[in-house]
């Protein structure tokens, strides 16, 4: 079976800023590649590209994993003919959306103004590019920067150009470049070309059928042509089948038979986007040494890195479901986020090139104890992930993007104090988690010493229970509540939710939390009521309206909001409690009538994989509800049959 046809990219780009059906972007792109590729439709900071646009900036170089991260490291690839234009705004085009061809390993649009077909395969770390110019006028690719400075320049006597951009937006990345090598098949007509530094280069090609292999580095112009030596060394049709064969092999890891095209579509375009994060982030030099650019001092460093992920979202689903069909992967990923810690001194939470700290709290540590009871890694680079964990869990970074917010508080209160510290609930919720998972390497590595304290931490979650609501509540330095409390105001207290997204979020310790409740039944009754509770919401902290808040309105699933990571494992609660009945009829709804494979195929944000992994695994009736355990919730899949790396499930 091909598995290629089934995928649209372009699943969940039909997104703006204030409603999202998934703000992704269409990535051709290779499998955890460095680097990806994608059309620029507007330019609109971080939405840069929209389905329904008829309008074409040009071909980006990309990493961006989230418009609310934003792009580092990017430029805009576009052709030009007769007058020539030197910025964005003026030298779009239009072009025909329902003619471009937009898939995993191919890419090609044509630009209606220049009458220019642009055609691109990705590579690891390069591209290869075909340009098809018309035959009466002069031929110009022109390359814009998106942020930063750059800088241009033209090696006539190889047909290359030479570019660089230090582009990158709010993170810790000291001494950042993006260096790219653009190399010719046909002379450069250097008199006619054009630099302006900082602002763009308009390359004037002696020819009009034109190929060029472009190749990205984070070290150097030598490690680029490096890299453009390990990557284009093929043709471009051959570099195509060589992408089909990457990402057919990747898709085909799991097997499903369904009678419903909806479904097999839906199922395999949610396994593309498990491929596309976290990005290579290290590089391979002419000794076959694996070498990394670091972000803390700008130094280059031995050994792979990993970036582009938040793993407040794919702790949840991505790296449960990479366990089951990607532990090479995993291992390797893992191998990066811990060089973070050895670089800089602190594992990592949401980097970006460097550390972005967009959301809250340390949640690497249950990738990290995942990877650690499914013997995914051992030895010594599991010791050193223990060591960045007890760091985090024990001392408060000077930085509050690094680390655990909310640490001080949280180890002489046993909770995080609302007087000091907005999110509290969260904060301490997942600090308990964390805790839990702490434990669970200790006990893998064999260092008993530490397991009573960390599972006994744990259990900090019931500091914040309130028993007369039958919520999690913030708590003041002095143990008190507020007297005014609204379960559906946002913020305050909460991450992206209200009391009814953040209350159950003890994955750990389902039966305690039953206990907080008065029994099992008592928790299904919680539960059953915020099933049928209405998606109402107050802006509450927030102050104004949230996307997040809109998607959850927008849907009929009352305060389950599967439009965001919080709720992932509310409906897998029965289940785990002995009821698989209401799991299974919630998650039945819930997968056909939230996803889909069309262009608005998701009910809220896909973060880096984690909620087509959600769709993933729900399907295939399979669910690891506490990372960190070696165990997994089993219920009726949604399909016929269904096989994980050729066995049946």
């Amino acid at each position: 079976m091909n598995y290629l046809p089934l995928v649209n990219i372009k699943q969940g780009t039909k997104s703006v800023d204030r409603f999202s059906n998934g703000n992704t972007l269409p990535l051709t792109q290779l499998p955890f590649a460095m680097v990806g590729f994608a059309p620029q439709t507007k330019n609109f900071g971080s939405w840069f590209y929209h389905p329904d646009d008829r309008s074409l900036n040009g071909i980006r170089i990309t990493h961006q994993p989230s418009p609310w991260i934003s792009d580092y490291g990017a430029f805009l690839l576009t052709p030009q003919t007769g007058k020539i234009y030197d910025n964005i705004e003026k030298a779009w085009s239009s072009f025909r959306p329902e003619e471009a061809i937009l898939t995993p390993n191919y890419l090609k649009v044509r630009f209606l103004r220049s009458q220019t077909d642009f055609e691109l395969t990705p590579r690891q770390r390069s591209c290869k590019i075909k340009l098809n110019f018309p035959e009466n006028r002069d031929a110009y690719l022109s390359v814009f920067p998106i942020s930063g400075k750059s800088h241009y320049e033209i090696d006539e006597k190889n047909n290359c150009v030479k570019a660089y951009t230090t582009g990158h937006k709010g993170d810790i990345a000291k001494k950042f470049k993006e260096y790219i090598i653009i190399k010719f098949d046909c002379p450069i007509d250097v008199k006619k070309s054009k630099i302006m530094q900082n602002s763009f280069i308009h390359i004037a090609l002696k020819e009009k059928k034109v190929n060029a292999d472009i190749s990205t580095s984070y070290l150097s112009f030598e490690q680029a042509k490096e890299n453009m030596k390990q990557d284009c060394s093929i043709g471009f049709d051959d570099a195509k089948k060589d992408g089909e064969k990457i990402w057919e092999e990747y898709l085909s890891r799991i097997e499903i038979e369904t009678d419903s095209e909806k479904q097999l579509k839906t199922f395999y375009s949610c396994m593309y986007r498990t491929g596309l994060f976290p990005h290579k982030a290290y590089e391979i030099n002419s000794a076959g040494k694996k070498i990394h650019y670091c972000p803390f001092d700008g130094k280059i460093k031995d050994g792979v890195r990993y970036t582009d992920n938040g793993f407040w979202d794919t702790y949840r689903t991505e790296y449960p479901l990479l366990a089951l069909i990607g532990r090479d992967e995993y291992a390797e990923i893992l191998e990066g986020f811990i060089a973070d810690y050895k670089d800089g001194g602190w594992l990592p939470r949401w980097p970006s090139i460097g550390e972005r700290g967009c959301m809250p709290s340390s949640l690497l540590d249950a990738v990290i104890a995942d990877a650690a009871v499914k013997e995914i890694i051992s030895g010594d680079l599991l010791e050193t992930g223990f060591r960045g964990m007890l760091k985090h869990a024990n001392t408060e970074s000077k930085n509050k993007d690094i680390g655990r917010e909310g640490v001080k508080g949280y180890l002489k209160y046993g909770y995080v104090p609302k007087d000091k510290h907005k999110a509290s609930v969260n904060l301490t919720l997942d600090a308990a988690y964390g805790d839990f998972c702490i434990a669970q390497v200790a006990k893998v590595l064999g260092h008993n010493e530490y397991v009573d304290e960390y599972m006994k931490r744990s259990k900090n979650y019931k500091n914040l229970f309130d028993a007369e609501t039958g919520f999690m509540r913030g708590r003041k330095s002095d143990g008190s509540m507020d007297d005014n409390f609204d379960c559906f105001d946002w913020g305050g207290d909460y991450t992206e939710g209200s009391a009814w997204q953040s209350s159950f979020a003890v994955p750990h310790d389902l039966d305690g939390l039953a206990e907080l409740y008065g029994s099992k039944e008592k928790l299904f009754e919680k539960l059953d009521e915020l099933f049928a509770t209405p998606p109402v919401y107050n802006v509450g902290g927030y102050g104004c309206e949230i996307h997040e808040m809109s998607e959850m309105a927008a849907a009929d699933f009352g305060q389950c909001a599967i439009s965001n990571q919080p709720s992932f494992h509310i409906p897998y609660i029965y289940a785990a409690l002995g009821n698989k009945e209401k799991t299974e009829f919630w998650i039945k709804k819930l997968c056909e009538e939230a996803f889909s494979y069309e262009d608005d195929g998701f009910p809220g944000d896909e973060d880096n994989g984690s909620m087509s992994a959600w769709y993933i695994l729900s399907t295939l009736g399979i669910y690891d509800i506490c990372p960190g355990k070696n165990e997994y919730i089993r219920i009726q899949k949604l399909v016929k049959s269904a096989k994980i790396l050729g066995k049946e499930i």
